[in-house]
């Protein structure tokens, strides 16, 4: 008799339900029949694009491409172009990147108040609790990040792309992944400690006081869920990939950077050490990117106020990024 998905291992009055295994499965069942693994790489320019290069003349599937859509013409199919979307009561300008992935409300991140919500990237995380060695990648090429927690926190953005490679590819000793194991035993057990702390002072706290609490205690559980997957994965072995670890470009190069990262973002995807990545393309550097006929910065050539030579400028810029984005493995 075929055993059912629901098959169970009992022993001394327990009960403990077994995972889905191929050897469950009917006959003539296979493998490609299992739900496609779904994936999500969500992309930010916070410094946006000179619209009348990037978006077309007209609308619909034979639009002609427009300046920046044409190196990406291999793959016209692949994409749809949309335009006039808004998150509704965000701040315009640099502060609304903090709502990009949250659509919170704002009306000025630096101005106090705003507590952001979780982002898209980081509900879709909590589905796939630990079938993947990281959650979720947040990488940045200057600046801050655009994933944020259920507590409307930033997570910490990656920054150096050498890291991130070893942290996905490269194993360690046995002896630092037993000190790894350590360590995690060690936050959890002071995790565990600083919560015991906090619960005792809640019972004299105000209303203000204990939704603040409650905050940090959320921020706790978070970090705590993080540590048991980090520990059931560290004595696992990572998976082997032919591409040597990269540099880390200089930050003036954003070319260079958003390279890195898409190659690395298609790394971890093709390997399924994460199904979900933020990569926020951000040139805020005042240094001038090293591209043939540009003599200012990203930023400032952004704030072009019309100008025709820094519009001439700046298309140089965006091209060069548009042309990595096509060429990229990522793509």
């Amino acid at each position: 008799m075929m055993p059912s998905r629901r098959t169970f291992l009992r022993a001394a009055g327990i009960s403990v339900a077994l995972p889905w295994l191929e050897a469950l499965a009917p006959k003539g069942a296979s493998a490609t029949t299992a739900a496609p693994k779904r994936r999500m790489v969500c992309l930010c320019a916070p410094l946006g694009v000179h619209p009348p290069n990037f978006f077309p003349a007209k609308t619909g599937k034979e639009y002609a491409p427009s300046p920046y859509l044409e190196v990406l013409k291999e793959f016209r199919t692949e994409f749809t172009v949309m335009s006039g979307l808004s998150h509704p009561e965000v701040a315009e300008g640099h502060d609304s990147g903090y709502s990009f992935l949250t659509g919170a409300h704002h009306k000025g991140f630096m101005r106090g108040g705003f507590r952001n919500t979780i982002s898209l990237d980081q509900l879709a995380a909590e589905h796939l609790g630990g079938e993947t060695r990281v959650a979720s990648l947040s990488l940045s090429t200057e600046g801050f990040g655009l994933s944020w927690t259920r507590s409307g926190v930033m997570v910490p953005p990656s920054l150096f792309p050498a890291s991130v490679f070893s942290q996905l590819f490269l194993n360690g000793s046995a002896e630092d992944v037993d000190a790894q194991t350590r360590r995690i035993q060690q936050g959890q057990s002071i995790l565990d400690h600083v919560r015991d702390l906090a619960k005792a002072m809640e019972s004299g706290l105000g209303a203000n006081d204990r939704e603040k609490l409650e905050e940090y205690f959320t921020s706790v559980r978070e970090l705590e869920q993080r540590m048991v997957i980090a520990r059931e994965w560290a004595n696992r072995p990572k998976p082997k990939v032919d591409a040597k670890p990269p540099q880390n470009p200089a930050n003036v190069d954003l070319v260079a950077r958003c390279r890195t990262w898409f190659d690395l973002t298609h790394l971890a995807l093709q390997t399924d050490s994460t199904r979900l990545a933020t990569i926020l393309l951000n040139g805020g550097s005042q240094g001038v990117p090293p591209i043939l006929g540009v003599s200012q910065g990203h930023h400032d050539l952004s704030h072009h106020g019309q100008d025709p030579k820094k519009i001439e400028q700046l298309r140089l810029v965006e091209l060069e990024l548009m042309k990595t984005l096509g060429s990229s493995s990522l793509s």
